[in-house]
Formats: structure tokens, sequence, C-alpha cells
């Protein structure tokens, strides 16, 4: 069962951290890495049901954790108005996590959409003025698409989707866009492609990525499907209300007045100047996975449709092919976490298990953390029995996929 939640104060017994935030149950072992004898700890620090957090997380993102990842460390290692930082924050659950919390967040993504997706849910707008606003956006049932996108879309459908996007377009490129309009465009984004009838698109792969063309029409082929009229507008609101089902008036108040203090970056992790030094308390984050992820080629769909430059992102985003190469841009990261993190402030940084567990990344990770003299205080192993991702992917649970959480947790020396 998963500890119960506590404030940090800084103990007198550095070595004992670790210890102080793992449940009684916990399995320990020790590992050798980098020179160093370090304690592992294994076991279900976290629930592995979905949806046990608040469903403003609810929208997809390839390769991204559950909020619980980031509230256990939120919850052991800050106080009341801390910074927490994510480098790499994907789709914001840290930011989210530490916003809902009463912390202050800073967040830093290479891909333009990761600030697209989190900025909206920090500041969202009444159900009742996106229901208005998507009122009196016309959406042409027939109009020039200029992209061949008929394996995705039926037509109504896909014009639908193309004046949306033109008049989302219009609002932004005239400076009138507000919080409104970057709320539909947030949930647009996220229902563009998908495996039910919640979203635009006709069945294709998991949610948080788009299918090649070419790919798609085989899917079609294999299913014998074809694209049927999706509304836009109303599955547009029906996710709206889904993301704001369990949102409380206290976390509504949270959200407005922590909103206010967040810091979100485009660009590398390894160079924010935006931050200064000595700021932030902790650093809850999972990187890009060694030679899994091309986020760029994923979200081609999601980036024609924001008119977001692919080539631009592929340049930004480059996926790592080997362990020298992931290694040697980490050291970068970890030598800026190194800058902006106070004097006895923490790094949890979350690695999967890649090419089915001949890889273990916390073997490269201590010693990148270790050059950058962070103290590495050990290992946390969160092992589940379930994860949805898996059965979406046919992959068994810890045996070929990132079914594990394994999480090195560093400190900087006071």
């Amino acid at each position: 069962m998963p500890t119960t939640a506590r404030t940090y104060t800084s103990p007198s017994n550095r070595g004992s951290v670790i210890q102080d935030i793992v449940p009684p149950d916990a399995k320990q072992t020790f590992a050798t890495i980098g020179g160093r004898t370090l304690p592992v700890f294994t076991a279900e620090f976290w629930t592995s049901k979905q949806r046990q957090a608040s469903s403003l997380h609810e929208i997809s993102y390839r390769a991204c954790f559950k909020p619980q990842l980031p509230r256990f460390f939120i919850d052991r290692l800050t106080e009341p108005c801390d910074v927490v930082y994510d480098p790499f924050m994907g789709r914001g659950t840290t930011i989210i996590e530490a916003v809902l919390s009463g912390r202050r967040a800073f967040g830093n993504d290479c891909n333009p959409l990761s600030c697209l997706l989190t900025i909206p849910r920090l500041d969202p707008p009444p159900l009742q003025d996106i229901a208005e606003r998507l009122d009196r956006i016309k959406l042409v049932p027939r109009v020039k698409t200029g992209i061949d996108l008929s394996m995705f879309y039926h037509p109504r459908t896909m014009a639908e989707i193309v004046t949306l996007k033109k008049y989302l377009s219009g609002r932004k490129k005239s400076g009138r866009e507000d919080r409104v309009d970057r709320w539909i465009r947030m949930v647009a984004t996220n229902r563009l492609t998908g495996h039910s009838a919640g979203f635009f698109s006709v069945y294709t792969l998991p949610p948080n990525q788009a299918a090649t063309q070419a790919n798609q029409r085989k899917i079609n082929k294999d299913r014998k499907q074809r694209p049927t009229y999706r509304d836009v507008k109303g599955l547009i609101l029906k996710k709206s209300r889904s993301l704001m089902r369990n949102v409380t008036p206290d976390q509504q108040s949270r959200i407005a007045e922590f909103a206010k203090l967040t810091a979100l970056f485009t660009g590398g992790a390894d160079k924010t100047e935006g931050i200064n030094d000595s700021t932030v308390q902790l650093t809850a984050t999972s990187p890009p996975f060694l030679d899994v992820v091309n986020y760029a080629q994923d979200n081609w769909l999601r980036n024609w449709f924001n008119e977001i430059d692919e080539a631009e992102v592929a340049r930004t985003m480059t996926v790592a092919r080997s362990p020298e190469s992931w290694s040697e841009g980490m050291q970068r990261v970890f030598d800026e976490l190194f800058r902006v993190t106070r004097p006895g402030g923490f790094v949890a940084f979350e690695v999967g298990e890649v090419r089915k567990k001949n890889l273990k990344m916390e073997e490269l990770v201590v010693p990148l953390g270790l050059k950058a003299c962070f103290e590495c205080l050990g290992i946390l192993i969160n092992r589940q029995s379930f994860t949805k991702t898996s059965n979406i992917w046919g992959i068994r649970n810890n045996v070929g996929g990132t079914n594990t959480n394994r999480i090195v947790l560093f400190r900087k020396p006071s």
C-alpha cells in the first residue's frame, strides 16, 4: 500500500530521506552503480488504477506518466509554495499536479505542443463560455482541405476540422485569441485521433499519436471500416465536461492562485535561462526514452492542425540512438538541473526499462547525476500488476514494455 503523505522537513541524517518516504513493506536490495552502493526499494508506491487523480489530467500524450508519480514526491519532499519543476513536461502532468498541490510550477519542453496542452488547463474557462463560443463558430460542412485525410475522417467531419483550424489560426494571428480559444484548441488537438467514438477519427492507433496515412488505410482495410460522421463541436464540449468533472471549488481556487506563479518555457532542457540559480526544490521528470519515441513523427497530425513546423520539432527533438549519445545530452541536462536546484533540493528522475529490460536506464542516469555533483540517495522501483498502455500495444505487463517506473532520487548537497 502507498505510504501516507507527509510534508518534508530536512532530516539531520541525510541518508534517511529515501527510507523515510517508502512504505514499510517495500522490498530493499542494493545495487552498485557508478562506484556507489545504493539502496533499491521495490513496491507499489501509488495506485495502478486508472483515473484516480484529477480529471484535468485526462488528455493524451505519448509516454506520459501517471499524476500519482509526481504527487508522491511533491507530498513528501516539498512544502506549500515551493517550486516544482519538469524540464520534459510533455502533457504537463507534473505542472498540473504541482499547482493542484499548492506549489509553484516551472515547466519546459522542446515540443511547442507541450505548452499548448498545458496552459489552457491552468486557466480553465467556465463550461458555459465554451458552449457559447462553440455555438458562435460557424463550421462549414463543405470546404477544401488541402490535405488528404479521408482515411481518418468523414468528409463532413474533415470540413468542420478545417474550418475550426482556420478560425483558431485567425484568432491567434490577429491577437484576439483568449482563454476560451486556447481551451477549444487544446481539446480539439486531443480529439483528433483515437480508438473510440469520442474522437473525431475512425478507429486508429491509441490517442497519443497518429498513424501515417498509409498505415491508416491498412488499418481501415484490415478492420473493414470507413470513417463515419463525428460532431466536432459536440465532442469538444463533451470532453470539456469530462476534463472538469471532478475539479472542486477549492481546486479551482488553488489553480487560479498558483497558475499566476507558473512559468513555462519551450526549448532545450540543457539551457533554461528563464530559471534563476538555486530556485527549484523538486524536479519530477521523465526524459525521452532512448530510441523509443519519435515525438515529431507521432504528432504530425497535431502539428498540422496547430500549424507547427514538424521539421523544426524534429530538429529540436532528435531521438538518441545509442546510450552514449543519450548520456551526452542528459549530462548537460543534469548540469543545468544542478544550477537551478536549491541546496537540499531533490531530483526524482524517472526512467523506464527499454530494449526488453536489457538496458536499465538507471545505470546510465546515476553516473550523470554524480558527475553533476548531486548526491544519489537511491532508486525506487514502482512495480504494478496492470498497465492500460500495455494492453493497447499488446505487450505483456512487466516483460516487454515500460511497466515499471524506476526513479533515481538525487539531492543537491546543502
